[in-house]
Parts: C-alpha cells; structure tokens; sequence
C-alpha cells in the first residue's frame, strides 16, 4: 500500500497556537486573505479582520523554516498570530511556497525568533539597502548559519519585549522630515452638499525650484509617506482617517499601501467641532466654495455660542401673503439662512470664519429653505397652511403672527389606557397584551400614536401645541411596571400578562383611567367594617365604595380569598382592590367562614380577628397621623377606612387585654415544694386559660421547669375541678422523669404509668387516677380506645413530636376528648412556620383555619417555585404573634433567671489530616458533580433523598472515616484527637463534661479510645433501658466523669447538672436541638458556670452548616418566627454553598 505524503501545511500546525490556527483556518474559509505578491519563496498578503494587516511569508532553505512577520498587535508580543496562518492557508491553496514541499523537517518561525537566534544578523547593527519593508534580508547568502533542529528553543518573553523595544528604537530609512511638502485642509463645499456631511481634505503641496509651494494635488486620492511629514501634520491625518480602521472602509489597494492614508474624509457630527478648531490651528486650513473651482479660502475658528436657527412667519399684507423665513440668530445678531457659504449640522461657514451651529435637530428645514429661499402662503390659504404645520411630529423654534398663533396645552388629567390581548401567530413566542396610551387635554383627547405636535380644537376651531415633557414624565412610568414599547406595531407597547394585575392596580391608584379587554376599572374609595357578636361568635359586616359603586363585604372577600384583583360593580365596570386590602384582608377572608351573608368567627379566633383588624387600624391611625402633620389632602387613590366594634366584643378585646397583667398564683398547700416567681406567672396563666377555656403553649427555655409548673397546676384542682383523669404524653425517654418529679413535689396525685406490653392489664382502673402518663407511641397505638375518653386536661410534652400535622402523632392527639389542653415545648416553631398550625390546631381547633389555607395564606412555603412576598411574610407574622400572644407564653433564661450561672459558647475548629482530607475531598467532588448534574436535569424538588445521603457521608466523613468504611475506624481523625487530650485535661481538674454526637457509631469509635486510655464513663443512647440508673450514676458519683449522650436520644428531660463542660462533635441543622443539649448542664440547680464547645472539621459541610444555622436561630424571634427549614426549602444555591 502506497501512503499519501502529509501536505506541508499540516507539518507547520503542530508550531501554531490552536486558538491561532482554529481563527485563521476561518478567516481563510471566509475570504478574508488577498495575496500581493507571491512566489516560490515569498508571499505578501493582507488579512482582513478587525483591521487590515500587512502579512510577509519568506523560506529560509537553510534552516528549513518559514520566516513570518505580521502587522497585528498580537504578532509584536513574538506571537505567531491568525493572520499569519490565514496566510499560510491561502499560500498553501494556491500552490505558492512549494519549496516548503522539499523540506525533510520544515518549522515557522517569527521574525523576532529569526532575528534573535542569528548572531551574525545581530551583529549588522542596522539594516542595509536590500532590506524589505518588514525588517530582514530577503537573500542571506552573505553567512552560513549554523544548523538548528527542526523546532527552535522557545525565546524568553522578556528577551522578546527587550528586542521589539531595540528594534523599535534604530534609526530607519527616510526617518528624516519631507521639507519639500506640505499638507493643507479643505472644506469641500461643493462634496459636503452632496454627502450631507463635512467632508475634509487633505492636499499635498510641493515645493517649487523657486522656493514658492505649487498648486495642491487635489486629484491624489492618498497621503503617502506619512512618516515623513511634520509630527503635527502625523497626528492630524491619523485623527482624520481613524488610524488602524482607514483600511478597512476604503479597500482600494493604494490604501492599502504602508505609510499611506486617504485624502478626503467626512466627519461624524460628534467629532466635528474639536477637529475643525484643531485644524484652524494650523494655519493651512481653506474653505473651497463650489465656485471659482480654484478659489481657497482661509478660515478662522470662531469659539463663540453657537448659531441658533429659528423660523419666522410674516404677514405681508401688501401681497396678500404669509412669508415663511429662515434665520441665523446669536444674542443680539441675525442673519439671513443664505448668507453662509456652507451650512452642516453642527457648524455654519462663513467667508472667513467657522463657528458652531445649533440647528435643533430640525436640519431638514434648514436645507429645504436654504434651497427654497422663502415660502411664500396665500392668505387665504391660513386654514390649510395650519393644517399642514400642524401634521409635524416636531416644529422648529417659530414666530407667528397672532392670527395664525398657537396656545400652549397642559396635561393635568394621568392619561387614559386601554389593553387587549394580542391574537395568536406563528411568529409570536411568547403571549403580549397590546396597550395604547390617550393623552387627555379636556377639550380634546390625542393617542399617543398622533405623530404631530400640535392638535385642532374643533370647539374653537383653533391649534393648540401639546405638552410634550408632560406626556413623556406620564410614559416613563409605564417601563417600571413591565410595559414595552414596541415601534412595528399599531398599539406603542406590549405587556406580558403576568405584569398585568400590578400594573393595573398601580396606574388606577394614582389617577390612570385603565381599560382592559373592554373592563373599565374604577379605584376603591371608602371601605367600611363593623364587628357585631353572637352567643359564641363573631360576625365580620362590610362593604366597599369604588366611585360611587358598592360591593358587601362576603363577595368581596370571596374575591380577595380567590386572589383576584378585582370584583365585579353593578354597572359592569370593575372595582379595583387595592394591594394593602389583598394583603390585609387575604388572612380575614382565610380564617373566617362565610355564612349567610356575613363571616363569622369562633369565640377563641377573637384575639385572631382582634390583631387583624388592630393592625387595621393602627395603620389608618399612622395615616391619619402623617396626613395632618404635613398638612396634605389624602393621597390620590387611596382610600378611606372605618372599622366599627359592638359592645360585646369590644368587652372580649378588653378581657384578653388583660392577659398582659395576668396576677402570679400560689402553689396549692399540698404541692410539695417553693415555685419561683416566673413559675407562679405560669400557674396563673393556666388558670387564665381555664377560665376561658381556651388551649396554651408554655414555651419556656429549656431548663426553667415546665413540668413542675404543670405539676403545680393539676396539684390545684380538686376533685370537684377535675372529675375526670388528665392525659400527659411524652416521649418514651421522659416517663422516669415525670414520674420522679410528681413523686417529689405532687405525691398526693396517682399516677398510671399507660406504658409497656402489660398496659391494658390496668385499663379498667384508668378512671381512678389522676394523671395517666402515655408516650407518644402507645398514643398511637391505643388512639381507637383513648380517642373515647373525655378528659379533665390532655397535656403533650416536647409538643414538637406533632409539629408535622400529617403524621400518626399529630392526628392521634387531634382524636383526643379533652375540656383544657396545654402544650410545653422549648421549640414551638422548631423548623416551619407550618409547625404552628398543627400545634394550634390540637390546641385551639380552627383557630388558624384549615391547614392547606394557613399553608397558602398564612405561611406559604419558602424556597417554592413561588417565592412570597417578604414584607407580606412580616405581615402575617406579625399579626400572628398578636393573635397567639395570649395563647402562648414564653420566658427564656436571660429573662427570668438571671441568677443561672454564666453558659460559655465556644466554637473549636480541627484541621483535617492528609489522609482524612483525601477522603473528604473525593467524597465532596464525587457529589457536587453527580448533584448538580443531576439537579439540572430532573430538578431540585426530585433530588431530596440523594442530596440528604450525600450530606450525611460528608458529615460522617469530616468526623471519622471509620463512619464511611467500617475497616477504618481504627484510625485517628482531627475530632478524636482534638478532643481526647480535652477530656484527659478536664478529669484531672476534677470537672465532669458531657459529649454529644448525632452518630452512635461515631460515639462507639470514641469509646474505644477512652476504653484506651482508661478511663470511666457513661453512655446513653435510644436503645438504652435503664436511662435512671446511668444518670444517677454520673450526678453522684466521682469516679464517673465522662457522660457519652447521642443527640436524639438524651437532648430531652435529663438533668444533669454536675457537669460544667459540654462538648457537641457534629452540627445539626436545627441550632434549638444543640441548645437543648448544652441545657442539659445550663438549667435550674446549676451553680457552676457551663462551657459549650462545637468541634468544627475546617473547610468541610460543617463550616457551611454553621452558616445555615444563622437563619434557623431567627426562627422562633419572629413569633416565634418564620418559615427557615433549612433542609425543607434548601435551594441550589444553598446546595452549592455545603458542597464548596
């Protein structure tokens, strides 16, 4: 088989920089090369790109290499640029360069490596007389260099710059200044008429044998040899012709010559004045009138004002005619329009002198009167000569006669808009609604799409001008609410229809007259709410005025639940429903219930409707306040609102006003042991509760004594009080709590341990005890049999447990019968805003109305495809912190025990081994690329389950690798060995400290170090049975000084004060379950000051979840506040940030 030689142009690519060879390869493709010269040896050619450049290809047999300069930018930092390869492209095509062809070993070399790798060449010092015009010898048969290998060494950059700056610097040929020429400008009269533009030329002039300049070479289409001339005159041709862009606007080949610039340019308007007062400046600038052709003359710059042109329109009774003049004024001076002998926009010349000229863009008129002279109009033509003047967009500056005159409009009404969908087509993409704007002056209504600038009024048969920058301050508001303009359509803007309720709601409360699809909207008025009482309700009356229109409050609050932006008025027109009313109004109409023409309210949604409508009025109190402080008429659009109460409600609102002074309560004499005064306000408010009957959550800290104040509260009713038994659910870990607290300070009361397999051996004597004692899993269970219960009181500990209202839990305690119940908790709204309404919902049933109406209304979820308003967010939280205040108390340690020891909070961060970092960081790239590709192709909402397990193996990783792989967990990691020598330190000083960690088996690893080093400690996890017995172990005895606590399992309802010293190994996403940990030791009974310390792996998830907490910590300040789940609304960005 015979093999193809390889073409020698694919030979040269491997030398060749991709970017250069991929661009260059295209502007070959493209046409873009034009060979000059070319030959065996040689080619010259120019490359046109951004500019045109000079390119030159040579063959040195010798060095079997392509010696290549090129004029580019990119080419003089030693640089083998596209243009160079476009070249050899074209070269190659055209079969030119055939020796290349002959090479064994064929290289390309820039001209800067030829010179710099030739000693010989250096050593010339200056080029000789057969040098070409790109610096080196197109024969070098004077030396024989040395042979050098097929690739050259690659040159230094900074012996590169050095030898562009030498070469820059050598003396070149025909350096010297041309004395025998000189240039002069010329104003061309006659080419500036025919152009529209100033056009300038440049004309050589030669010096005579009798030392006088000859005539100017006007017919050379081009300045040679400009480095030769005078430096001025250098850069005044290179401001003239744009420099490196002369090329390519003129392609003619002499343009393309080195060292060579046009003759004759037009100048841009916006260039014109800096260069004509420069070319004033150098003494040899003419003007040349069309006739005589020859005539020259000089011309000075006049740097006054400009000219001004303005339009005058004279009576010339005489004639019986309306004479139509232009003229040239300056302060005091006028001139006629045809004085000067060439006028351009921008600049007026006279016979000696050039100055500045201000037409107002109305050049067109300029022109036709410089041509016209004058327009003369038959008097009795004034009628149709108005007509005709009053079709023009825009009027130069005119002077009328009276009769002919024109009064200035004002726009003082906002305009009028109307909007209709856009049909279907092939060509739209997206739905638009077409708008058009009416301007409208009283006597007369003008669209916006009248091009003329001035109007008729038929009432008084007289034209009028508009007031234009009244009409365009009108229209720039229609931009900042989504509107487009359009200008290839009848209608003058587009908006999209999601814009569409905004925008119309906007432009009607500030006065717009809007028209939308054939519905005229009309704005909102007055709004009137009265409050009347039933025997256990409330009922919700109302209506609202829209320009003289009425609407009763049930359809319009059905209107504002549907979400709509409006509500149908009697006459067919549209009552626009402001903003505020859908925001303020939105949780009215969720909340209550229609019925029979009003909407009603249970009795203990009085608080509820109370903040409401308080808010309600606190706001038209604000207003009312601010409007007689500035001493302003009500805003335009904005209306007026009265709310009215009857007498019974105004006596609920007065009774739960009370609640705020609620008196502390004495501990019945029975109850063995002394409250604190916080814990007295806490009996009195249960008792607060009862005597209204409603449901409360005790939100204490942690620590502060929830269950003896409960305790204390059942320990108060008799029998008479409570007939029935009282329920109290907890989880599985707080019975042994409970019961050692009841038997400590309510030893009277019996308790019924409801727990365990032999639980419905007692069920029948369920009736006879006072408090039943269940967990929250036999209360799922047993919820068909309990559910038939009535109880005296059902009390849920750590009511957290029924946050989710969808789970067993939550519904089984919904089932139960109960006249009181109570809740205690220290994280009310421990993850979501939701939590409340099923908390709520146990306790006060339909306070926040049904779920899936507080999750829309009340609490939508944050991080959906929607995202709510922020400030409509702050809204409902602040109207729910007023409402649930009297049905949720809370008390932290600052406030209420301020002499609880001093709690240290101190964040430890261990840097991770090589190995364990090793670890860490493929775990990290293997997720972050199958995540987010994953995320980008089936969306975030279906990527929950595999970014929960990629964040658990990043957790476990940057604790141990034993938690990744079980045969490593005989190795040391950062935490370990961080925190050992800790714990060494601190039973030697006699201190007991506590360890927490979210993983067993990470608590497991850290065992078998202590087993290690000897020394004694206890462990609690979920499996743990005898949880009484460890605790007991650690508060009293010495030897025990080491408590090992997973999270989950012992961060709730232990005591264990004799620890000083808690350590947290991991992060958890919730910071309130970290605080309950470091309660443990911080609580009531504490003497010693506590120390808290987080063990942080550096630069892993840890970091980043530390940073999620910052939000999670504001949750329970809002209200207890707003919806921050940091794992529920976790978003790509968020995702990004753990995975850095």
């Amino acid at each position: 088989m015979i093999s193809t030689p390889m073409p020698w142009i694919r030979q040269l690519e491997q030398f060749v920089p991709p970017g250069s060879l991929t661009k260059g390869r295209n502007y070959f493709r493209s046409g873009a090369v034009e060979i000059h010269e070319a030959s065996a040896d040689r080619v010259e050619a120019t490359v046109k790109g951004g500019g045109r450049y000079w390119v030159a290809l040579d063959l040195d047999v010798d060095l079997q290499a392509v010696v290549a300069s090129c004029t580019c930018p990119h080419y003089d930092d030693g640089n083998l640029c596209k243009h160079i390869w476009a070249s050899l492209e074209a070269a190659e095509a055209e079969g030119q360069l055939s020796q290349i062809a002959e090479m064994e070993h064929a290289t390309i070399l820039t001209k800067i490596e030829y010179s710099e790798d030739d000693d010989e060449f250096d050593q010339l010092g200056e080029l000789d007389e057969e040098d070409d015009d790109f610096g080196y010898r197109r024969h070098r048969d004077e030396y024989s260099p040395a042979p050098r290998p097929s690739r050259p060494p690659q040159v230094a950059a900074w012996k590169q710059h050095l030898t562009s700056v030498r070469e820059a610097a050598m003396p070149r040929v025909g350096a010297n200044v041309d004395a025998k020429r000189q240039i002069i400008y010329l104003a061309d009269v006659a080419q500036s008429l025919s152009t529209g533009g100033l056009v300038i030329q440049a004309a050589v002039q030669r010096l005579k044998k009798n030392g006088e300049w000859g005539k100017p070479a006007f017919q050379e289409t081009s300045i040679r040899q400009v480095s030769q001339l005078d430096i001025a005159d250098q850069r005044m041709l290179a401001l003239l012709s744009g420099s490196a862009e002369v090329y390519s606007y003129y392609p003619s080949y002499s343009s393309r010559e080195p060292d060579s610039v046009r003759s004759r340019h037009r100048l841009s308007p916006g260039a014109q004045d800096l260069l004509v007062s420069m070319l004033c400046e150098t003494g040899r600038f003419f003007l040349k009138p069309s006739q005589p052709p020859d005539a020259l003359l000089p011309v000075q710059w006049d740097g006054a004002s400009p000219w001004c042109f303005r339009v005058e329109v004279e009576r010339d009774d005489a004639a019986g005619e309306y004479v139509v003049k232009g003229f040239l004024v300056r302060d005091d001076s006028r001139k006629p329009l045809a004085e000067p002998l060439l006028l351009v926009p921008g600049l007026v010349f006279y016979r000696d002198h050039v100055a500045r000229f201000d037409d107002g863009n109305m050049f067109h008129w300029v022109r036709m009167l410089r041509t016209a002279g004058e327009l003369k109009i038959p008097q009795k033509q004034r009628n149709e000569f108005l007509a005709e003047i009053a079709q023009f967009p825009v009027l130069p500056s005119m002077n009328f006669p009276d009769e002919l005159s024109m009064d200035q409009l004002t726009l003082e009404k906002p305009p009028e808009l109307k909007i209709h969908p856009i049909p279907e087509s092939r060509w739209r993409t997206q739905q638009r609604l077409a708008c058009s704007v009416i301007f409208d002056y009283g006597c007369v209504k003008v669209p916006q799409g009248h091009a003329a600038a001035t109007v008729r009024d038929p009432g008084r048969d007289r034209y009028l001008k508009r007031d234009a920058e009244a009409e365009m301050a009108a229209l720039s508001r229609l931009p900042e609410l989504g509107f487009q303009r359009v200008t290839w359509e009848k209608h003058q803007w587009e908006l999209p229809p999601s814009r569409l309720p905004v925008a119309v709601r906007k432009l009607v409360s500030e006065g717009w007259r809007v028209e939308a699809d054939g519905k005229l909207y009309r704005r909102p008025a007055k709004f009137e709410l009265k409050v009347a009482s039933g025997v256990d309700w409330f009922e919700l009356h109302g209506r609202a005025d829209f320009e003289g229109h009425s609407v009763e409050m049930p359809q319009l609050l059905k209107a504002i639940a549907r979400g709509e932006h409006s509500v149908p008025l009697g006459d067919g027109t549209y009552g626009l429903l402001p903003e505020e009313w859908l925001k303020r109004y939105r949780m009215v109409a969720a909340l209550g219930k229609s019925s029979d023409g009003q909407v009603r309210f249970e009795r203990h949604q009085a608080g509820l409707l109370d903040a409401l409508l308080a808010e309600h009025k606190g706001e038209a109190r604000a207003r009312a306040e601010r409007k007689r402080d500035s001493a302003q008429p009500q805003e335009k659009g904005e209306a007026s609102r009265e709310v009215t109460f009857d007498d019974g409600f105004i006596r609920v609102r007065q009774e739960l006003e009370v609640f705020a002074g609620i008196r502390a309560a004495e501990p019945a004499s029975t109850f063995q042991g002394q409250l604190r005064g916080y814990q007295r306000d806490g009996l009195g408010w249960f008792q607060f509760l009862r005597r209204f009957g409603f449901g409360g959550c005790l939100a204490d800290d942690m620590g502060l004594g929830k269950t003896v104040q409960v305790l204390a509260l059942l320990d108060s009713l008799d029998a008479a009080d409570r007939p029935r038994p009282c329920l109290v659910v907890v989880p599985r870990s707080l019975i042994f709590n409970w019961k050692q607290e009841a038997a400590r300070f309510t030893p009277r009361l019996r308790i019924l341990d409801h727990t365990g397999s032999e639980r419905m051996d007692r069920w029948s004597d369920i009736q006879n005890y006072d408090i039943i004692l269940t967990t929250y899993g036999t209360l799922r269970r047993d919820a068909p049999l309990l559910k038939d219960i009535c109880f005296d009181t059902v009390i849920l500990d750590e009511a957290q447990a029924i946050k989710n209202a969808t789970t067993e839990s939550a519904k089984a305690a919904r089932l139960l019968k109960a006249n009181y119940r109570l809740a205690l908790t220290g994280t009310p709204v421990e993850n979501r805003l939701g939590d409340l309404w099923s908390l709520f919902e146990f306790l006060n049933p339909g306070l926040l109305g049904t779920a899936s109406v507080f999750r829309t209304q009340v609490a939508p979820k944050n991080g959906g495809a929607e995202k709510p308003d922020s400030n409509a967010i702050e809204d409902s939280l602040r109207i729910l912190s007023k409402a649930l205040r009297p049905f949720l108390l809370r008390r932290t340690k600052e406030q209420v025990a301020r002499e609880l020891p001093a709690k240290t909070e101190q964040t430890i961060y261990c840097e991770l081994e090589s190995e364990q970092r090793r670890l860490y960081d493929e775990l990290r790239a293997h997720y972050r690329q199958a995540l987010l590709g994953r995320i980008d192709r089936v969306g975030i909402e279906k990527s929950r389950m595999q970014i929960l397990e990629a964040l658990l193996r990043l957790r476990q990783a940057a604790c141990h690798p034993g938690l990744i792989d079980k045969e490593r967990v005989a190795e040391s990691s950062a935490k370990v060995d961080s925190l050992v020598p800790q714990l060494i330190e601190l039973i030697e000083e006699g201190h007991k400290a506590l360890v927490f960690s979210q993983f067993t088996s990470f608590l497991d690893i850290l065992r078998r170090r202590l087993d290690k080093e000897q020394l004694v400690y206890e462990y609690l996890d979920g499996q743990t049975r005898d949880r009484e017995a460890r605790v007991g172990r650690f508060q009293q005895d010495d030897r025990c000084r080491l408590f090992l606590i997973s999270l989950k399992a012992g961060g709730l309802g232990l005591n264990l004060t004799a620890a000083e010293y808690v350590f947290l190994l991991d992060p958890w996403w919730n910071p309130a379950v970290e605080a309950q940990a470091i309660d443990r030791s911080h609580r009531i009974g504490q003497t010693r000051n506590v120390f808290a310390y987080r063990l942080i792996a550096r630069d892993t998830v840890e970091e980043k979840i530390l940073e999620l907490q910052k939000s999670k910590q504001e949750l329970a300040d809002a209200i207890i506040t707003s919806d921050n789940s940091v794992l529920a609304s976790l978003s790509r960005e968020n995702l990004e940030l753990l995975l850095s």
